[in-house]
């Protein structure tokens, strides 16, 4: 396993980040330990996940999993660099959502992170991430409320998740103005079909020194050989991925990606997640295995270099917008 620093901290972690999202909605919990278990085995150190996740009447249920596996003693909770997001609602599903149950104020982040130490079972976090922007809490009063969990030791770094590049800038303004460290990671949607993090997000994460975490690298398993998997398995594609091959471009598109792929030897999902790998400021991926195989798979992406044709062809296939202003004006 490859490791670099995360943006401009001393942290060390693995270049590809082990996401927990399906623990508990689609893999049990004693598969989930297992995954886990074998990431680390492989030397993947960064682990994310969510309060949120394990969704509707089970939020919470995936950082709980995390938590009993930690329990099970080894140094499991030493090894790894932890990072979970606060944001979303956790008042239980289906009852009347009370006032400050949700979002990024002082009060919301002290309840938040208190009920996900309790849950992930341990008295730090390494990352704690704001799931969203909230539009009606100040920066001066996030940070002031982070820099007390900071002072306490519940958590140790900041970082953001689906930020424009202005609100990257604004947060680590201010952080700056009243002391603080600011964020230190971001968390966006990023791969080769999806490349609008180019334009201002990832240039603004790359002056503030803020480590680029892309999330969805396979685009929702559209980068993933889907149609491969049509035509030799008669498995098709559901969900959005099933909405996006509709389009008869889309699909001309990724048939056309599948074919350069073919031609040189290559996974498609292996090859998307080590084109990511190449792309300026990204610290790396997260990858949710549902499976050891896709676990496996992932893995040996990181390993994998991609020729200057290969890299060539899939520029040309999906040109990104390039950066702000010109890619919309001169």
């Amino acid at each position: 396993m490859e490791y670099t620093q995360l943006g401009r901290t001393g942290l060390k972690v693995s270049r590809l980040v082990l996401g927990t999202m399906n623990f508990g909605p689609q893999t049990d919990e004693a598969d989930s330990h297992a995954i886990m278990d074998a990431a680390l085995d492989a030397g993947i150190n960064f682990f994310d996940t969510a309060n949120v996740y394990g969704w509707g009447e089970n939020k919470g249920r995936t950082e709980t999993i995390i938590g009993n596996w930690f329990a099970k003693g080894g140094e499991r909770r030493d090894k790894v660099v932890l990072a979970t997001k606060v944001y979303g609602n956790m008042a239980p599903d289906g009852s009347t959502p009370w006032p400050n149950h949700d979002k990024l104020s002082a009060v919301n982040i002290r309840r938040a992170v208190d009920a996900s130490l309790k849950r992930l079972q341990t008295d730090y976090i390494d990352l704690y991430q704001f799931h969203h922007i909230d539009r009606n809490t100040p920066f001066e009063e996030i940070w002031q409320a982070l820099d007390v969990l900071v002072q306490q030791g519940k958590v140790l770094y900041v970082g953001s998740s689906n930020f424009p590049g202005y609100k990257i800038a604004q947060a680590n303004e201010t952080a700056a103005r009243v002391g603080s460290l600011g964020l230190v990671s971001e968390q966006c949607l990023y791969n080769l079909f999806e490349r609008r993090a180019e334009m201002e997000v990832i240039p603004a994460a790359q002056d503030y020194g803020v480590g680029v975490i892309p999330w969805s690298p396979l685009h929702g398993g559209l980068l993933g050989g889907v149609i491969k998997k049509e035509v030799e398995g008669g498995r098709r594609a559901g969900g959005r991925t099933a909405d996006a091959l509709n389009d008869p471009a889309v699909r001309a598109q990724i048939q056309s990606y599948e074919d350069l792929l073919e031609k040189h030897g290559l996974e498609p999902g292996e090859a998307a997640l080590a084109w990511l790998l190449t792309r300026p400021g990204v610290t790396g991926p997260i990858v949710g295995p549902r499976t050891a195989e896709q676990l496996d798979s992932a893995i040996r992406a990181v390993e994998l270099e991609l020729s200057e044709e290969v890299l060539a062809g899939l520029e040309e296939i999906f040109p990104g917008p390039g950066p702000s202003p010109e890619a919309f004006a001169w």
